[in-house]
């Protein structure tokens, strides 16, 4: 989504940059925060998304809480001031710090039943705990991006909850929050169905007072894909909940994570078409960028589509694929979706060596992605902007 204030960009702009709105990052923040379901809501802003402490900073200030995916995520949030009773913990590694993380009062979700016997073991543990399940459905623009299902190690499988529900009663602990999480969507009737697998476990569950539904709350960035309208969705939990509430006299308090929905349409990555090559009548003309894989991983690892706009803006159209700098291959900015083993050209201004080339709907999953190492490449710069 091309709504990104590009009139607003630095006149002096070193390339590769990526620029932030804040206008954009609080006008979302305060979006989902207005969202109401009837037992309470908390919104989680998922760090692994973007993890630069501006927007860190400025959502807390804003009053969402935190989900982190790491251990390391968590200290990194502490380290810059958010305090440990907002932040969430569920990660596929063991806290390295566990102990440390407690007595700050992060709130820890274990993934696996040796995570919950980590957990009991330690001597600064609460007598509650989340626990992540696995529902066995999962959802995304393909199977990379699916976080459920037979083929997603993400979480205890569903199968094992009277497990992990005897493995707290010998520790006398209490599973109090459930965690699941499906992939990404954006169709309502798609949460619909996994908010009834969610309560389906938690019948199963019966201390649970707090249901975690993740995130993966989809974004439209290149074609005909589908936002997620994250009120409607409530909309749909709201119902839900109120129907469980009705059943069984549960009234559970709601929890969401989105990192894409927050971020994404909030930032852009500016980069500089550094050459022009063609592979001949009969190939493709491409344009080199002096950005690329290293920075931008989405499109090389998923096949992940991005608007892009050649800032001389001139009238006449060129077919491009663009490319970026990487001794890669696979370093393409416009694969065919979902498909990174293909090219797919996109009609673009024609271009010039020194022009500059913005790639949208990079506020998610980009900078905080990047292969820091790759061809020895710096970093890419950061502005922030409104």
């Amino acid at each position: 989504m091309m709504n990104f204030p590009i009139d607003q960009l630095p006149e002096v702009l070193d390339t590769p940059s990526f620029v932030y709105s804040r206008r954009m990052l609080k006008e979302r923040a305060r979006r989902a925060l207005a969202c109401r379901v009837p037992f309470g809501l908390t919104v989680r802003y998922a760090v692994k998304a973007n993890s630069h402490p501006e927007i860190i900073r400025l959502f807390d200030e804003l009053g969402l809480q935190f989900d982190a995916s790491s251990s390391y995520e968590a200290v990194l949030l502490l380290e810059r001031g958010v305090s440990g009773p907002t932040i969430s913990l569920s990660s596929q590694q063991p806290a390295h710090n566990l102990n440390e993380l407690l007595q700050a009062g992060v709130r820890y979700v274990a993934t696996s039943l040796r995570q919950l016997e980590l957990f009991a073991a330690s001597p600064h543990r609460p007598n509650t705990v989340g626990l992540r399940l696995n529902p066995g459905m999962g959802s995304g623009h393909n199977n990379r991006t699916m976080t459920g299902g037979v083929n997603s190690s993400f979480g205890l499988w569903h199968a094992y909850a009277e497990q992990a529900l005897e493995l707290a009663r010998r520790h006398g602990m209490t599973i109090d929050r459930l965690h699941i999480h499906i992939g990404s969507g954006a169709d309502p009737r798609l949460w619909g169905e996994a908010m009834d697998a969610a309560l389906a476990l938690v019948g199963r569950l019966p201390k649970v007072t707090t249901l975690d539904i993740g995130g993966g709350f989809k974004v439209h960035r290149f074609g005909d894909e589908q936002e997620a309208d994250l009120a409607v969705i409530c909309e749909v939990f709201s119902r839900k909940l109120s129907q469980f509430a009705e059943e069984t006299g549960r009234r559970l308090h709601l929890e969401i994570e989105p990192g894409t929905w927050l971020v994404a349409h909030a930032g852009v990555l500016v980069a500089e078409v550094v050459d022009i090559v063609d592979t001949g009548a009969d190939g493709h003309t491409f344009l080199r960028l002096n950005t690329g894989m290293n920075d931008i991983t989405r499109p090389g690892m998923y096949g992940a589509q991005h608007e892009m706009m050649v800032l001389a803006g001139r009238e006449e159209q060129r077919e491009y694929i663009v490319v970026g700098h990487c001794c890669e291959t696979g370093d393409i900015l416009t694969p065919a979706p979902s498909n990174p083993e293909n090219l797919a050209s996109r009609q673009l201004a024609r271009a010039e060596i020194g022009d500059k080339l913005v790639i949208f709907d990079a506020g998610a999953y980009c900078q905080s992605m990047s292969l820091k190492q790759y061809n020895a490449y710096p970093d890419a710069g950061t502005y922030f902007i409104d």
